[in-house]
Order: structure tokens, then sequence, then C-alpha cells
């Protein structure tokens, strides 16, 4: 699902040429690549490439699975495996404009894009592999996430043929998406960050130029006439790219580039989608919010089409879960395409801290489903205060508030508390707040809620503004969920005379406990957006003195093909009462800490973890790590130490097995992750601002006082001396290295995960670093290092687990064995010891009972070299 596009190939490829490629995962599925005719462009024809796979048992549905902007059917790969796997003739393609298909990208406009699907839909209805309903019409689904997902049901708005749809992070409506407008009626205020990033990710790259036909094509032909279009708008439609770089330069967006947005949404089209449509939506999405499937849902809902909603954390700022998805899609395709199962027409939402754990009091994750409620959020009245405020716009919006970077989204949006410290996110001068009381019971916020302001302008005819919903704890920890901010556009105002608007919040999930505040902010900037030249001044009152809080409560529509919904409602109550006692147990089993692990530092057992192609990255891993140690997981690329460390931290769940931190099972989410400093898998870190930023800004995203987080000993750690302050961007390689380890030990943590730490240090800095780890233990405090050097492990390390492979070879103590007169480890696993020496050309029956570690090591690696 990758959203920016990485190097885009520029190969001329003889269309027809057929591929057959052997699946690792699965012998059954086979998969065969060729181009097949899309809609010519200007005239020329063009090729778009695919690739089939085909399941252990045919004839079967089809499902045509579209990638994300950027993209290619590359990355559709991993989930047309598991979808073949399940049972399903899986099509996967590369968009026109994109990879190695031809044409230009006209954005999912029906008379390319679209018309381009239809035609790979009339291309399943030719194969024998494909069950058809009729003669011509194949049963199919059509999937995709954000480019693919509005391309999911645009198709299906088009092509009759299409039987359900799947469409994942996607759009309702382009124009309120890149041009919002929270107060309604005009387009609004342009979200150019997101829109530079869309457009850069496929601009400046010449590509194939219009035709990859559907035979050879001449040398250089194509080539030249790709290399005379402008570099400034790549594999763009002309029309297209005009529209965009008129709308850069002005902010404005006029009739043509309207016009082609509007085309391109499904807004327009809801009323024709009669398949039964399954949408997701991210929490975490500052590009295409929960409101945009909001809108979505209710036209089709309108429409009697069954209809299924899934709130989940994740995408496109993050931590979207592919394998996730494809279960959504199975469990959604299976009663339409394969019969199998009831349909389930509901509307199920991930609800982060929605639950507390009796064992650590701490917030807890939880999903509630509510049938198929669209209109989504009953509206609760919660009293706001305070007087008029007037705020200030400077000249050109610098400095802005800084909500959310394209791909980072809410990781700013709890920069600090509102009052008395500055923060990223409100500005000084900039804002107008309105809090709220103390709320008597716990208010769970779900969807869009509405404010009414009173906006008066001097200086201008025109406002732009920027309001939010913030969540204040009771101890003054501050939150803008996901970092969303709702841009206001205002034209025809009179200098000194207000208007009364009614403005709609952004639609967010969030669980607010008694003794919180929800919190109105208006802004006159924010980085995201473009905003005026020229300076003003606004007054901001909430003459309602009230916001409308969206809550979770819903009413059921019922309009439309009464038998369906009653067939998919009572099947909906099933399903219901299913997952809360399912949901019920888990959350028995999320709260029960191992008593016996309390003082654990970290144990795993029996972890492992299988990706949807097959690939067992860690295979049945054991092994525990007491307080004050400093273990080393040792092994040469590939053996699964990464992964270890990504699944003790939250970030990927194991297939199977367990991991306790302090005796707490750990989860994304999970309490006790607050007890744990990681680094993993680079820096992360952001270039524009300083590196002492950095570290107050990772810091105040916890929400955790700053006098806890002992800014003074990590910056000792980093060593950067007065370069602390400069960008980030100058920095180097070890620098970088240094400041994000600095960034992992604030608040000096119990528990330290340190993935590859000492690459890009010089010899003293690695000396360094390893004298503050050593010291670091002998605090009580317990250290986890990744390394795929022997040495470094050898004098870092008072423990060491050697994996290769992902399985466990090796385990032990580096002070008792080598006080025992040799660098020795016991043998964890004997049989994968003689896989490896035998490989390294060893004989079997030479490997003892103990062996040294640099034998060991010496032996995986010739392994992997052989």
């Amino acid at each position: 699902m990758r959203w920016v596009a990485g190097t885009v190939a520029v190969l001329v490829v003889a269309a027809g040429a057929v591929i057959t490629t052997a699946t690792g995962s699965s012998p059954a599925i086979r998969s065969t690549s060729r181009f097949i005719a899309g809609t010519p462009e200007a005239g020329a024809p063009v090729g778009l490439d695919s690739t089939l796979y085909l399941p252990a048992s045919i004839p079967a549905p089809a499902i045509l699975l579209a990638h994300g902007f950027g993209g290619s059917k590359t990355d559709l790969d991993s989930e047309a495996r598991q979808l073949a796997g399940h049972g399903y003739v899986v099509l996967a393609y590369t968009a026109r404009g994109f990879g190695r298909s031809g044409g230009l990208i006209h954005l999912d406009a029906p008379s390319y894009e679209v018309a381009d699907a239809s035609k790979l839909v009339a291309y399943l209805a030719t194969l024998p592999q494909v069950r058809k309903d009729s003669p011509g019409d194949p049963r199919v689904g059509v999937a995709g996430a954000s480019y693919g997902g509005g391309l999911a049901l645009l198709l299906s708005a088009y092509d009759k043929r299409i039987d359900s749809v799947g469409a994942d992070i996607t759009w309702n409506d382009l124009t309120q998406a890149l041009f919002p407008n929270a107060a309604g009626g005009q387009p609004g205020v342009f979200k150019k960050q997101w829109a530079g990033q869309l457009f850069a990710s496929a601009a400046g790259r010449p590509g194939l130029g219009p035709a990859v036909t559907a035979g050879a094509v001449p040398p250089g032909k194509d080539r030249s006439a790709a290399a005379s279009r402008s570099l400034a708008c790549g594999r763009f439609a002309p029309d297209l790219c005009a529209a965009y770089q008129k709308a850069a330069t002005t902010g404005e967006p006029d009739a043509s580039i309207l016009a082609l947005l509007k085309a391109s949404s499904p807004a327009g089209v809801l009323h024709r989608i009669t398949a039964p449509t399954l949408l997701s939506q991210g929490e975490q999405d500052s590009l295409f919010p929960l409101g945009q499937s909001a809108a979505n849902a209710t036209g089709i809902a309108a429409n009697g089409t069954p209809v299924k909603v899934i709130w989940r954390s994740g995408g496109h700022d993050g931590g979207t879960s592919t394998s996730d998805l494809v279960t959504y899609l199975e469990g959604w395709f299976d009663p339409i395409l394969l019969h199998r199962g009831p349909t389930d027409a509901s509307f199920d939402i991930t609800v982060p801290g929605s639950g507390i754990s009796a064992a650590t009091g701490q917030t807890v994750s939880q999903t509630l489903q509510v049938d198929r409620g669209f209109t989504i959020g009953r509206s609760k009245p919660v009293g706001v205060l305070g007087p008029a405020q007037t705020i200030y716009a400077p000249a050109g919006g610098s400095p802005a508030a800084v909500t959310a970077v394209p791909g980072l989204g809410s990781l700013l949006s709890s920069a600090a508390a509102l009052t008395g410290a500055r923060s990223l996110t409100t500005i000084p001068g900039q804002v107008a707040i309105f809090p709220s009381q103390p709320l008597a019971a716990r208010l769970q916020v779900a969807g869009a809620s509405t404010v009414t302001l009173s906006v008066t302008v001097q200086g201008a005819t025109d406002a732009t503004l920027f309001a939010s919903l913030h969540h204040l704890t009771a101890d003054g920890a501050d939150a803008l969920p996901a970092g969303l901010v709702a841009p206001i556009r205002l034209t025809g105002l009179t200098p000194g005379v207000p208007r009364t608007v009614t403005v709609r919040l952004p639609a967010v999930v969030r669980n607010v406990p008694a003794g919180d505040r929800l919190v109105v902010v208006v802004a006159t900037t924010d980085l995201a957006y473009q905003l005026p030249a020229s300076p003003r001044s606004y007054t901001i009152a909430a003459p309602s003195g009230s916001v409308a809080v969206a809550t979770i409560d819903g009413r059921i529509l019922r309009t439309g093909q009464p038998w369906v919904w009653l067939a998919t409602g009572l099947a909906a109550l099933v399903l219901l009462i299913l997952g809360a006692l399912t949901a019920s147990v888990r959350r028995r089993r999320r709260r029960t800490v191992d008593a016996e692990l309390a003082r654990v530092p970290v144990s795993i057992e029996a972890l492992v973890k299988e990706y949807g192609d097959g690939y067992r990255a860690v295979d049945g891993v054991t092994f525990r790590v007491e307080r004050g140690q400093v273990v080393g997981l040792l092994g040469p690329n590939g053996a699964g130490k990464t992964t270890t460390l990504r699944v003790l931290m939250g970030l990927i769940r194991p297939t199977s097995g367990t991991v306790h931190v302090f005796g707490e099972l750990i989860e994304a989410g999970a309490p006790v992750l607050s007890r744990i400093g990681c680094f993993i898998e680079g820096p992360g870190l952001l270039p524009h601002l300083s590196g002492r930023d950095n570290l107050r800004l990772f810091w105040a995203a916890t929400g955790r006082p700053a006098e806890d987080a002992e800014f003074d000993t990590a910056l000792e750690i980093a060593g950067l001396g007065e370069s602390v302050d400069r960008k980030v961007k100058t920095f180097s390689q070890g620098m970088k290295q240094r400041l994000a380890i600095a960034q992992a030990m604030l608040g000096l943590p119990e528990l330290l995960v340190l993935d590859e730490p000492t690459n890009g240090l010089d010899p003293l800095q690695i000396a360094e670093m390893r004298e503050v780890l050593r010291r670091y233990a002998e605090t009580g405090r317990t250290v986890v290092i990744s390394s795929h050097l022997l040495a470094e492990v050898e004098q870092t390390c008072s423990h060491v687990v050697v994996m290769h492979n992902g399985k466990l070879v090796a385990v032990g103590s580096v002070a008792e064995i080598a006080s025992a007169g040799g660098m020795q480890l016991a043998v964890q696993n004997p049989q994968l010891a003689q896989e490896i020496l035998a490989a390294a050309g060893v004989e079997s029956q030479a490997v003892p009972a103990r062996r040294s570690l640099e034998d060991i090591f010496i032996e995986m690696v010739g392994a992997d070299n052989d």
C-alpha cells in the first residue's frame, strides 16, 4: 500500500510477453504476467502491466486489485497471493502512468483509469479459470487503497459487472480533500503540502510517454517523445498538470481543476453503486480523514446498498496493516463471491483508550461495533468557555503552526500544553482557545463535531482560519487527535462586521475520561495549507457557548431493499454478540499481568512471525532478559533480529507466541511500552528542526512533564556540543545516530531497546557508547541491542542471544563463560547448528555440546556465503 512512489521504472517492454513466476509461499498458486490493452491515449495504444494469480481450485471468483498512488502491481503481490490462497483468481495491475504501464496519469478519470479497469474486467470474462454469472459477466470484486480505493468505488459506479467492492483510506470528494472548507459552500484552503507530495511523486520523470503498445515499440520512438515532454509534468496528463500548477501558484482552484477533481470523485456517482461495499478508513490520516468515508457510506447506504464501515488505526500518516486489510476483504467478499457465510453490514471502529486496564490503571484499546448506524455520531452539547479573542495572522503565514506533515501526520498532535508552554501546534497570539469545564462523565467522541463561531476580520475582506478539537487531560497534557484541523475559508467579509458560521470539526475517534476537558482551538496559520500573503487580525467568539460533540451513538437507516437489511441486520446481531464475547475474553486476557514475570524486563516464548508470502522471519524463538543485563542479539543480516525487536515494541503482531515486558503482554498501544526507550530501523528525526527541538518535540508527544525528560543527561550522552542546536538535515550519519540514541534515553526508561546502535559511529564514539550502556545497566535498568558485529557484542554485552535464519542458535552469559576459560555459549538448537556447520564444510559429528561464540558466528556467516 505504498503511497509515495519510489523510483519509477522507465523500461519499454514488448507487450504481450508472458512471464510465469513460481510462488515461494504456495506451489499451488501460479502467477503469470502480461500486458493487457488499456484505453488508447491520443490515438496510440496503451499497455497495462498485470499479473494473474490462480488458486489451487478453478474456476473461481475473481478479485481485481488496484494499487496506491505512485505504486505498482508489485506492491500488491503479498495481498494477491494471500487472496489466491483463499480461493480467488486475482488480477493485480499497474495503473496507467506508473511503473511499466503506458499512458499518462489522469487521476482516476472515468474516461481513462476507470475505462482501463473495465477492460480488465472484460479480460477476466474471457478466462476459463474465472467463474461467470452469465456470458461476459465474471463474478468479480474490486479492491484497492487510496488511489486504488477511489478507482474501486468509481469502477463499481460505472461497471455493473462488479459484484462487491473493498475501498480503503480513499476519498469521497477530491475538491473537499484538496481544498477543504469546514464552513461549507465554496472550495476552501489549498492543502499544499499533500498536493505537492502527490504531484512530486510522479512529476519530474518523463517515464514511458503515452504509448506502450500491444506490440513491440520501435527503439527510440516513444523515448524521444517522452524526452520532449516537460519534466515539470512528468507522466501527468497536460490538462491535469496545468490545472495543478495554476492552483499551486495562486492557491485558488479554477473551473478547470474543479471539473477534473469532480469527475474523479465518487461523491457524484454514489447513487449508482449497487454492489455491496466495504469502506475502511484510517484514524491517522491527514489526507483523507474519517469524514471522507462517512460521506461515502451515507451516500451508498441511501441507495439501499449494503455497506460496512471500518474505522481503524493507521492511514496515510502511518500504521497501515496490509494483513488486516486482506482479512477484512476476505470476510466481506466471501459471502458475496464464494457464497460462504452471511453478509456483514455494520460499523466497526477502533477506539484508542476506550477501556481501562485493572492491572495498570492505564487506558487500553478495544473495538466497538455499531449495527450499520449511519448517520454516524449523535450530537451531545458540551459547553465551552471564553470571551471573544483577537488573534493575528502574520504576512505570508510565517511563522506557521505545524500540526501535520505528509506521511507523519499525527506525530506532532501531542506537542505541548495549550497554556504556559510554547508548541509547534499552537503559536501564541495566533490562537483563540475555548475550553470546556471538566467533564462529569466519560465521553466517547466518534465522528465530526460542530461549533458555531463568530468571525470579525480587520485588514482584509476574506478569512483563512483553522479550527480543531483538542483533548486536555486533568494533569494538563494536551493532544490534538490525529493532528487534524478543519480549514475555514470565508470571502466577501466586511471589515469590522462579524459573520456567524457553523464549522464542522475534523472527524476523530477519541475517549475523553471524566475530569478531562475538550478545547475548541481556532488558529490563523497551519504549515500544511496555503496561507494569505497579507497580514490581518480576527476577533473570534463562540456565541452559542457550546460545541455539538459527535458521539458513537447513531440511528439506523432502513432505506431500500428491506429484505437485504433484515438479513444483514440479523447476521450483524449474531456477529455483534459473538464479537462482544470475544472482546470480553480478549480484554480479560489483556488485563492479566503474569505476576511471575512482573520483575522480568523481557520474556519471549515460542515467538513466530510469518508474513503473507509464507516467509518466516522469526521461527520459535524463546529467551528471557533479566534486570541489569546488556543483552546482545547477534546474527548476520536476515537473522530475524530487527523483526524480534519490532514485535517486542508492539510495532508488528506476532503470528504466534508471546512477548511479555515486565509481565504485561505486548500489543500495539500497550501501556507498558511507556517504560521502554527504543531506536529501531533508523533515527526518524525531523530534518527541518534542530537536534534539541527534536528531543523536546519527541518528549512533548509523550504527554509527560518536561522535568522528567532528563534532557541534560540525554544531551551529555549525545555529545554533540553546540551542534545540537543545528538543523538535523546538516548532521552527519554518526551525529544522527547519536541523537537518536539520546532520544531513546529520554526519561531514563527501565528498558532500552537499540537496533544496530553503533552504525555510523567512529571508533572513539563506539567505545564511549559501550561505557554509556554499561553504566546504564549498572543502575538496575536493562539494555537490549542488536548487532551483526561479533566484536561489538563481545565488548559491550553481558549476555548474548545468537540467531540465524529466524531461529535461536545459542544463548549465554559473556562474563560466566569467559571466566570458564573461553568465549563459549550453550548450543540451544543443535540441529540448526549442525546444518550451519555442514554448510560451512564442518563434519556434523564434530558439533560439541558447547562451542565458542566466534566459531558459531563464523560458521553462520560462512553458511550464508556458501
